[in-house]
């Protein structure tokens, strides 16, 4: 029994060792035949590869060519479009040198007709001198009458047909001289005015700040009012919480202490937390992002204008204009207009508008000072320039854009221009209504002081004015001779934007009934 159990155990044992080696030698067979299969994979994969790379780099190649070709196409079109400009521009300056020689022909005529009229005049002199004698001759022998009552007589008389001559002559050359100045004036300013128009904002000495709510204005005032005496006392302004709903009003006459408050406030309330350490907080950081701004506007008007090379403390001074206004006019875009306006002027004259648009650019810089800074803006301006090392050009153009001194150059007399453009026209400014009334009164005051005016209306807020004369006192000649004089007086004793027309009427009847 033990025997078989052994045997039994021995054969277990032997069959175990064999399967053992069968298993071995099997898994060998799967394994080789797995790795035979692997290499013909890759291999396929290695061939598929191949053939991909192969049909990739035909593809790029002929990806490569049509770029080619359409970039060529491309070259080719613009090379057409070119030569079709530069066609074009050849045109223009050839028309342009036409018209310059037709220009230089006619001014030639017309110097040769003033020096034919300058003959003209001469001998009618001879003429007429030759005529009084003889008539002082005729009038003494005929009335018997001394050499010196005879010559009064004439005088009279050569007055009263003088002053119909005179009236004639210089409505005729006032006429003309206004055709021809006027339309070369309007090219000249529309051209600039059409390339450098930009919009103005009016603001006024009160900033509107909204709420979400009324309940807001409770906690902007705080517990017995420390909350709004913290933000009054640290931006200068006065803040007005009243019934208004939803609103509350900042005042100040200094527009970059509004803007503080008004950025410190708005983002006190989306913050939510309104005490006095948040709020002296907030209001540091409002004028560090009002300084940026101000740094900001500086190179925006020096980007617009294309000038250059200006000291970091005239471009603080220049952003610091965008807080200012002028009769409702932001100054800093004012200087921007009258810059460009000026350095278009100046291109279409032949002269260098560099000179041009940095003197339109800095030509109100005095108004950046605060209040307490003594002196006119025009002189501040003058010591600011020459402070900062700029040009006697640029000074004298600045110095003289108000007419307080004679400009030196005629540069100065563009920015004069560029000044009273963008100053004049229609809603760049606005004026006190007390301001335009005394304006009519002294418009009427100087035609009513005139002999023979019976009534005069000034018109068109204040740019036109008629005057109604007296037929009887007032004769046709006398018309032309009174509206040159009304207008020369205006021009020495009132200060106004753009022109005022004046306006002469004179009308007689001649009234009967038919019975």
């Amino acid at each position: 029994m033990l025997l078989t159990v052994i045997a039994a155990v021995v054969a277990f044992a032997v069959a175990g060792v064999i399967f053992f080696y069968v298993g071995i030698g099997y898994r060998k067979k799967v394994a080789e035949a797995a790795v035979e299969s692997a290499e013909q994979q890759a291999k396929k994969i290695v061939e598929d590869g191949k053939v991909d790379a192969e049909r990739i780099k035909k593809e790029a190649i002929l990806q490569a060519k049509d770029e080619m070709l359409k970039q060529k196409d491309e070259i080719e079109k613009d090379a057409k479009i070119r030569k079709r400009e530069l066609s074009d521009i050849e045109n223009r300056i050839n028309q342009r040198q036409d018209l310059v020689d037709k220009r230089a022909a006619l001014i030639e005529e017309k110097e040769n007709n003033i020096i034919k009229k300058s003959d003209e005049l001469a001998k009618k002199e001879q003429d007429l001198s030759k005529a009084k004698e003889r008539e002082l001759e005729e009038l003494s022998r005929i009335s018997k009458m001394s050499i010196e009552d005879a010559k009064n007589t004439l005088m009279t008389r050569l007055e009263d047909d003088m002053k119909v001559e005179m009236a004639t002559l210089i409505k005729e050359e006032t006429d003309k001289a206004k055709y021809e100045v006027d339309k070369k004036a309007k090219e000249l300013l529309v051209g600039a005015i059409q390339k450098c128009a930009t919009d103005h904002t009016a603001e006024a000495t009160v900033t509107v700040v909204s709420l979400p709510n009324d309940d807001l204005k409770g906690r902007i005032i705080g517990r017995e009012g420390r909350n709004i005496k913290t933000i009054e006392t640290l931006t200068g302004i006065d803040l007005i919480i009243d019934d208004t709903p939803d609103v509350i009003v900042l005042s100040s006459f200094d527009p970059i202490r509004r803007e503080v408050a008004r950025i410190a406030i708005e983002r006190l309330i989306a913050d939510g937390r309104i005490h006095p350490g948040k709020i002296e907080e907030m209001i540091e950081k409002a004028k560090s992002e009002v300084e940026n701004t101000i740094k900001e506007e500086g190179e925006r008007a020096l980007y617009e204008t294309g000038v250059i090379n200006v000291h970091p403390d005239l471009i603080n001074l220049l952003g610091k204009l965008k807080f200012r206004t002028s009769y409702g006019q932001n100054v800093l875009n004012h200087s921007i207009e009258v810059a460009n306006v000026a350095g278009t002027l100046a291109v279409e004259l032949g002269l260098d508008p560099t000179i041009a648009k940095r003197a339109g650019l800095f030509h109100d810089i005095g108004k950046s000072f605060d209040h307490d800074v003594e002196g006119t803006h025009v002189s501040l301006g003058v010591d600011l320039l020459k402070k900062y090392k700029e040009k006697d050009e640029i000074i004298w153009g600045m110095e003289a854009h108000h007419g307080d001194t004679d400009p030196k150059t005629i540069e100065a007399v563009l920015v004069q221009i560029g000044d009273i453009v963008s100053a004049s026209r229609p809603g760049a400014r606005k004026e006190t209504v007390s301001t335009y009334i005394k304006r009519l009164q002294k418009l009427e005051e100087i035609c009513d002081s005139y002999k023979g005016v019976d009534k005069s209306y000034a018109i068109q807020a204040g740019r036109e004015v008629r005057i109604i004369v007296k037929p009887d006192q007032v004769d046709d000649a006398s018309m032309v001779i009174m509206a040159r004089n009304v207008a020369k007086q205006i021009e020495n004793e009132m200060v106004y934007p753009g022109q005022i027309k004046v306006n002469v009427i004179r009308e007689s009847r001649a009234t009967e009934l038919a019975k």
